[in-house]
């Protein structure tokens, strides 16, 4: 039976042109997938790489960003190589493409909180609001920025405490940066009796507020009275100072304001 089916199939000539066209065609679909498979494999390494290089040297662009585009930009060259690649054997990629999208849908659907917080980190990390190591509050949080991700930013407060924000609640409520500005303005308040002359002690302030080495001079330093009551005077109290050294100044210059009024036997309300 055998020997039969060998024979018609050896005495067809149109049967093996068939069959050596059949092996020539995939032979050839396979030999070119092979070279799309590395050559896109080589091509998106390169590229993607390159996007990498090019984004690290804008001004303004973070390291995971960075990152984050290059491998966004890599895989998605390999998906488009597999379905050229599926294409070189004749499967219609359009239903391919077409489930591919759908499933990226469902996928975006499911991890709807998640891509939120992906979208928030990238205005994060390209608008940059704040930086590593500058102080920030919200709403909700404040604290030392430690690290800003894709999906979290991780802070320390003041207390030693570790903290870590989804990105979108940092992207949607108004933030209050600490450090970003050189210099602060400070206010404080000091009450003084009815009794006492309020020019004398203005001058006084102002003679101890500038005496300080880290008090701006220009804008200068401000004393003026800022209510009247029955029993006392309230005097507003501004200078500036630097963002570092802005706290270190407030106790400092409190100090000085005690013990200097104290020296005048100016009391205090």
């Amino acid at each position: 039976m055998e020997n039969h089916t060998t024979e018609a199939v050896t005495s067809n000539p149109t049967a093996l042109a068939q069959i050596g066209a059949l092996l020539i065609h995939y032979g050839l679909a396979l030999a070119g997938a092979v070279v799309l498979l590395v050559g896109g494999w080589i091509l998106s390494g390169f590229l993607s790489r390159w996007a990498y290089k090019g984004l690290s040297r804008i001004h303004g662009i973070d390291e995971t960003l960075a990152r984050f585009f290059e491998s966004v930009l890599h895989y998605g060259l390999l998906i488009l190589v597999f379905v050229m690649v599926l294409g070189q054997f004749g499967v219609q990629t359009a239903s391919i493409v077409a489930a591919l999208g759908a499933a990226g849908l469902a996928i975006g659907l499911a991890l709807q909180g998640t891509l939120q917080n992906i979208a928030a980190g990238i205005m994060l990390l390209v608008l940059r609001p704040f930086r590593v190591g500058e102080y920030i509050e919200t709403s909700s949080v404040k604290g030392l920025v430690r690290e800003i991700g894709l999906f979290a930013t991780e802070l320390r407060n003041a207390d030693g405490l570790y903290l870590l924000a989804p990105n979108s609640t940092l992207w949607n409520t108004p933030i209050i940066n600490h450090s970003r500005e050189k210099d602060r303005r400070q206010e404080m308040s000091v009450a003084i009796g009815n009794d006492a002359d309020g020019n004398m002690v203005k001058r006084l302030i102002l003679d101890i507020i500038s005496s300080d080495k880290r008090v701006r001079s220009d804008p200068p330093p401000r004393v003026f009275a800022d209510d009247l009551s029955a029993d006392k005077i309230t005097l507003k109290i501004e200078y500036w100072a630097s963002t570092g050294e802005w706290t270190e100044t407030r106790h400092a210059i409190i100090d000085g304001l005690k013990a200097g009024l104290a020296a005048k036997g100016i009391a205090l309300k």
